[in-house]
């Protein structure tokens, strides 16, 4: 019987099984490929990849390192999923199989220990958000991403504006010569739904209004800390996120199975031989 057709004494390779999981595949793949392009040219812009020391420069958090090991870890699981589906490797099937379960297994001990340290998990986030306000002019992607989660969660700072004092630029010190002083990003002010033009100015001094000794925050900008926020956020849409969290865990269980059952069908086909 030839081999072509995986044929021999009733053990077969399932053809449903085999080109599933190399399109399934192959889609992770490239999504792979595009995210670490993004991340190198990024990288390449910022003149990191001309000198890779400067990566430690930055206080804070560089949103491209999501690209680049979400990239890395997308490529690296497409390529062995699907190369090893297309030539019926069972070594690269069982290195995706072990590196796809040892992620789930990462997922499920970080969420579990999330729900059982909240309160550590809550004092690190507000530790790393100060960090990045530090941080905030020192890299543009991070100076972004700060912009859109204050924008988004409607928030400013850790717990309040006045978090954005560890920040050199917008600190009250009477030596800071910054016109920045006392003030908070735009990402913090309250938008006016007539502005058409978003006034990148609009959170300078606002920390030095001062009203029958308080302070008059709230017409302007953003009063309520980013930690609260999230928190709330996370609460109103905790069916959404779990079911975001229980659909990738499915697909993962469901990789793992048609791996190991594509492995153990060449196991048979060559048992025969």
């Amino acid at each position: 019987m030839s081999r072509k057709h995986h044929h021999f004494k009733g053990a077969e390779v399932s053809c449903c099984v085999k080109y599933f999981l190399f399109g399934f595949n192959i889609i992770f793949w490239l999504l792979g490929a595009a995210f670490l392009g993004i991340g190198l040219w990024a990288w390449a812009e910022k003149g990191v990849l001309s000198n890779i020391s400067s990566i430690t420069d930055l206080g804070g958090f560089d949103p491209v390192w999501l690209f680049i090991v979400v990239g890395g870890v997308m490529f690296i699981l497409g390529f062995a999923g699907c190369i090893g589906a297309l030539r019926e490797n069972t070594l690269l099937l069982k290195f995706f199989s072990v590196f796809l379960g040892l992620i789930f297994f990462l997922e499920l001990t970080a969420g579990i220990l999330a729900f059982v340290f909240k309160d550590w998990i809550k004092d690190q986030l507000n530790f790393f958000i100060n960090n990045n306000v530090k941080a905030y002019r020192d890299d543009i992607d991070l100076q972004n991403l700060i912009d859109f989660a204050q924008e988004y969660w409607s928030c400013c700072g850790a717990h309040g504006p006045n978090d954005w004092n560890l920040n050199m630029y917008f600190n009250c010190t009477e030596l800071n010569p910054s016109r920045e002083r006392c003030g908070v990003p735009f990402s913090c002010c309250v938008k006016d739904p007539a502005e058409d033009v978003i006034n990148t100015q609009c959170g300078y001094d606002v920390r030095l209004q001062v009203v029958n000794g308080e302070m008059e925050q709230q017409r302007s900008i953003y009063t309520k800390g980013c930690v609260g926020q999230f928190e709330k956020w996370l609460q109103d849409n905790l069916i959404v996120v779990a079911g975001i969290f229980v659909g990738i865990a499915l697909l993962q269980i469901f990789g793992i199975c048609l791996a190991q059952n594509l492995v153990s069908d060449i196991k048979a086909v060559k048992a025969n031989w």
